[in-house]
């Protein structure tokens, strides 16, 4: 079992946590995570972009001139696409963009993204991230304390935590039951509390 120091927000050292091999010691699949991702952001469209087609504007359907004679093209209405205000061909409908990829696929990648966070020293775990008040200050300071360019900030239920982070460009807090391989890989570092930990191991074990 890998084990990590667990720090304090002050930076001081409260001790040292073992983490599961399973979860933060698993093969590196990084061939898995375009698919993933890709579902991912996907999955996030809304699919309501539309353009109107020849039936659907409105307007006249009188032939504009008549067929023979004039020595121009024949036409039919003015609502088709050639002219002005007419309709649209081939233009964007309304979709569902929702792509599935399999539950295995999405925790094997998942569990990868976390495992090469470790290897390469970008995971950091925190005793407790509680908030005594709400406070975008204090998340720039502990960003600055432990030299993190950008973070993602992961515990169980902390509001004062994602209220002080919503305006720092750099950091963002998750929810433990949130956590996705997005996001994982979208920040430079990766800060968990003791708790986020054994919420993590105790989904992606089972």
């Amino acid at each position: 079992m890998p084990k990590v120091d667990v720090y304090k927000m002050n930076k001081k050292k409260a001790g040292k946590a073992e983490l599961s091999d399973g979860v933060f010691d698993a093969e590196s699949r990084q061939h898995l995570y375009y698919d993933v991702v890709r579902g991912q952001l996907l999955s996030r469209r809304r699919g309501t972009a539309k353009t109107k087609k020849r039936d659907e504007v409105r307007g006249s359907t009188r032939k504009v001139y008549r067929q023979k004679g004039t020595g121009r093209a024949r036409h039919g209405d003015a609502r088709a696409p050639i002219f002005k205000r007419g309709g649209v061909v081939f233009g964007p409908q309304p979709r569902d963009w929702e792509t599935r990829i399999p539950r295995k696929v999405k925790r094997a990648a998942l569990k990868s993204a976390l495992s090469d966070r470790l290897r390469e020293g970008h995971l950091v775990v925190i005793d407790s991230l509680d908030l005594e008040t709400i406070k975008t200050k204090q998340i720039v300071e502990f960003l600055e304390r432990f030299d993190l360019s950008s973070a993602l900030l992961v515990d169980v239920a902390n509001k004062p935590l994602s209220l002080s982070c919503r305006n720092i460009p750099n950091a963002k807090y998750l929810a433990a039951g949130g956590l996705n391989l997005f996001d994982v890989l979208k920040y430079d570092h990766l800060v968990l509390s003791r708790q986020a930990v054994e919420a993590i191991e105790g989904v992606l074990q089972s």
